[in-house]
């Protein structure tokens, strides 16, 4: 993430508490935060899902890019020091090479979820339970290529029937 690093030296760096929500999952901010130093924890819903320390680790990108609300709240941990981007869609379109870094990241993360999928699908295809849907979300993953992005989740009904 060096080349997004790099893209960021004119942003505004911010000092954010402990204990502090960064961004709320449902709401708009149209902000990006590129985390310094200090851990962050990612929750949807009241389940957390990860905890974040990697230098140059990007938050918030997914809403950016879909324009649409935040998909999970991110919570400070420890006093976490970032870059603030406070307009996320206008950094994007005028750093070229902060958006092909934050799609190489996106694609990497598709790619381990993909993998990951991958192998449940194979280990539980013939058990008949549940785990035969896995096929269905790979299939999504792979192949769905709409202009327009539809919100689903686990509390709402599938935006795609």
């Amino acid at each position: 993430m060096s080349a997004f690093l790099d893209s960021c030296q004119d942003a505004r760096r911010e000092t954010i508490a402990p204990g502090t929500e960064m961004l709320t999952e449902g709401e708009r901010s149209e902000k990006l935060y590129v985390l310094l130093e200090g851990r962050v924890a990612v929750f949807r819903g009241n389940m957390e899902v990860a905890e974040v320390s990697q230098r140059g680790a990007v938050l918030g990108e997914m809403s950016a890019l879909l324009d649409c609300p935040h998909t999970a709240s991110v919570r400070t941990v420890t006093e976490a020091e970032c870059f603030v981007i406070d307009d996320a869609p206008a950094f994007l379109k005028s750093h070229p090479q902060a958006a092909f870094a934050l799609a190489r990241m996106l694609a990497e993360r598709l790619n381990t979820a993909t993998g990951y999928l991958a192998d449940v699908k194979r280990q539980y295809e013939s058990h008949g339970s549940h785990l035969n849907m896995v096929g269905d979300v790979l299939e999504t993953l792979i192949h769905q290529q709409e202009d327009d992005f539809l919100l689903g989740s686990d509390r709402a009904p599938d935006p795609h029937p």
